[in-house]
């Protein structure tokens, strides 16, 4: 399979992965709470990773670790909390497609920190894309007024940490085996996650059902939905552009619409056609 299929093997096989995610950290949050869903979320993928991957870490170098490191604050010590968090007042279908302003947000910080050229039909599209999220978020607001909007803020700010992510990837770490950064990744984050749930009630509620089951279903989400995926997506940032590999969030609201569905979420109509005008503002933006 040459390059070209490749990449876009990878964007399915991300597509899948994450957008059956948000529905798990649902699951998680039934017995468990925000903190402690994204806490166990790294020590999985972090003792999966370090299983399978320690050998790969002999291939960092001391110059490259000091951006391993911000690629795992960026790219998931962040997200993995501030998605978490969102899902408590959220939808996860409404959360999965505002995911979806990640691209655009790669585009704009591309141009102005990383000095990446751009075309006047992708600034075009970060508006277009823009426009969207207001509609989805206002409509939203005004259909389920027993849900807190305000808390789409940290989804946005948690696509944000992505786009830095994904930049600082292509920027500094191109050569670096996917393998790599992701192990490299979840070592520095293990011991602050184990940290941070220590300061929960964890202990208190190991014994709860609810609980036991809340924590299997972030197990499934920490080493397929963080540690495996992650792994892809280092590779396909690699093997094509950030904004290309951050398209995948094409994808990711229509897996996790269907899971919503299944689980009795629902979007309006107007949410219907905001979450249509983010896709093409996406897809403006990330079109070459």
């Amino acid at each position: 399979m040459d390059a070209k299929q490749l990449k876009w093997a990878y964007l399915l096989v991300l597509s899948l992965i994450w957008g059956s995610s948000f529905i798990l950290i649902k699951r998680g949050l039934v017995g468990l709470t925000a903190i402690q869903v994204g806490s166990f979320r790294i020590i999985f993928a972090a003792l999966f990773l370090l299983i399978v991957g320690f050998k790969s870490l002999k291939k960092i170098s001391r110059s490259q670790w000091k951006f391993v490191a911000l690629t795992s604050f960026f790219g998931t010590f962040t997200p993995a909390f501030l998605f978490a968090i969102a899902e408590t007042e959220v939808d996860s279908s409404i959360v999965a497609i505002l995911n979806s302003l990640t691209p655009l947000n790669t585009l704009v910080l591309g141009i102005l920190i990383f000095g990446i050229q751009f075309q006047k039909r992708q600034v075009l599209g970060v508006f277009v894309g823009l426009i969207g999220c207001l509609l989805l978020v206002l409509s939203g607001a005004s259909a389920h007024p027993g849900q807190n909007y305000y808390y789409v803020g940290l989804v946005v700010i948690a696509t944000l940490c992505y786009a830095i992510n994904v930049n600082l990837i292509k920027r500094y770490l191109p050569d670096l085996n996917s393998v790599s950064i992701t192990t490299g990744n979840f070592a520095v984050l293990l011991i602050p996650a184990l940290i941070i749930l220590s300061t929960t009630d964890i202990s208190q509620k190991l014994t709860f059902e609810a609980t036991q089951h809340s924590i299997f279903f972030v197990m499934i989400l920490g080493i397929l939905g963080t540690g495996i995926a992650n792994v892809l997506f280092f590779k396909l940032i690699q093997i094509s552009s950030p904004v290309f590999a951050t398209s995948v969030t094409y994808l990711i609201p229509i897996v996790a619409f269907f899971w919503g569905l299944l689980d009795n979420e629902m979007l309006t109509p107007i949410q219907f056609f905001g979450a249509f005008i983010i896709l093409i503002g996406v897809y403006l933006s990330a079109k070459n």
